[in-house]
């Protein structure tokens, strides 16, 4: 089968992928799309760690093909939307309602692909980037068929983590105020999960002036286009003189993140949603923080993504979740290459890999 693979050097499209049967619990998915995330080309150039060889994506939708022994929430032929969790449920972080921290599911990744003699390991424990995975039975939900795969497919990380940061994080407010910095394709969904809860002024900042348009569309009531921190900061003081209720990074710049500390109203909050190298350190004015400011790490929106994705589907069919707007083009994977420069260079704010 065709996947997508990297080994440390390049990547590539390969066509002679195995993956194994699902096991107890497990669930085997025929990928139809799979978003192209940065956080995939992020293990290409080491911004995030990862052993290799790997199979990547992390963002898919498909087609339930077998299930394991014990799994019966799902059966062969639902259609779902993979989350990235193989929580383990059990633990006391998943009783509590926080499967985002289970000690289970973050830095366990498996070996379920065979390519000739040689292991490969699965990224994100999901690998939406081949025809077939095999992921847990707790990552797989169902959804309803009427959604186009290509559109589901974002559910299970972009919407998570965007929609998720405003609900679930920041828990912003009705007629709070929202400084969204970067209009890529989380930052498109936190300014759409500002929106959903009602935040009366939302501020896009973004280098590229060109994404003004779209980031209106998905609820941006002012767009400021600074590529330098100073510029944005002013040009946001301007709409919100005592800053914001809630500054969201988006990009993963150490300068963008003391950008959204010093954008803060008092009693406001920085969540940090982009992902800068593994050993960056980032600075700010401690006196600055005394006032009641809050800086925020946030993993995947702290989802539960059983939940979660459930009833962003159900928002989307009601008209009030946009998902087909987020996909800028589609491809087939064997233009994978094309797809990671157009997303390198900012020309999409989702790339979807398809599957025939």
């Amino acid at each position: 089968m065709k996947g997508v693979i990297f080994d440390g050097e390049q990547t590539r499209v390969v066509d002679d992928l195995e993956v194994r049967d699902p096991g107890p619990g497990e669930v085997l998915v025929g990928i139809r799309a799979a978003g192209l995330c940065h956080s995939d080309l992020s293990v290409v150039d080491g911004t995030i760690p990862f052993p290799v060889p790997v199979v990547l994506g992390h963002e898919g939708a498909g087609v339930v093909e077998a299930v394991g022994a014990g799994v019966q929430h799902v059966a062969p032929g639902d259609h779902v939307a993979l989350s990235t969790l193989a929580n383990c449920g059990a633990c006391a972080e998943c009783d509590r309602g926080r499967p985002t921290m289970c000690r289970k599911a973050i830095g366990m990744p498996g070996k379920p692909f065979r390519r000739g003699n040689t292991e490969l390991f699965n990224f994100a424990s999901n690998s939406a980037f081949a025809e077939r995975t095999v992921v847990k039975a707790v990552q797989a939900v169902k959804i309803p068929e009427d959604i186009p795969m290509t559109s589901a497919a974002l559910i299970g990380c972009g919407v998570l983590t965007g929609v998720g940061a405003v609900l679930n994080r920041a828990k912003v407010d009705f007629g709070d105020s929202v400084v969204v910095i970067g209009a890529g394709g989380i930052g498109l969904n936190v300014l759409q999960g500002a929106r959903i809860a009602g935040a009366s002024v939302i501020v896009a900042v973004d280098a590229n002036p060109a994404k003004e348009a779209v980031a209106r569309r998905f609820g941006a009531t002012h767009f400021v286009a600074a590529s330098a921190v100073a510029d944005g900061v002013k040009a946001v003081k301007e709409v919100l003189p005592a800053g914001a209720d809630h500054a969201f990074e988006c990009v993963g710049s150490t300068r963008l993140i003391r950008q959204a500390v010093d954008l803060l109203d008092r009693h406001g909050q920085a969540v940090l949603l982009g992902v800068p190298p593994a050993g960056a350190e980032a600075s700010f004015l401690v006196s600055s923080m005394y006032l009641d400011k809050s800086i925020l790490g946030c993993r995947y929106g702290s989802s539960r993504p059983q939940r979660d994705i459930a009833r962003y589907a159900r928002m989307y069919r009601e008209g009030r979740l946009l998902l087909d707007e987020l996909v800028s083009r589609a491809y087939p994977v064997e233009d994978f290459a094309k797809a990671a420069d157009d997303a390198h260079h900012g020309r999409v704010a989702r790339g979807v890999l398809t599957f025939a």
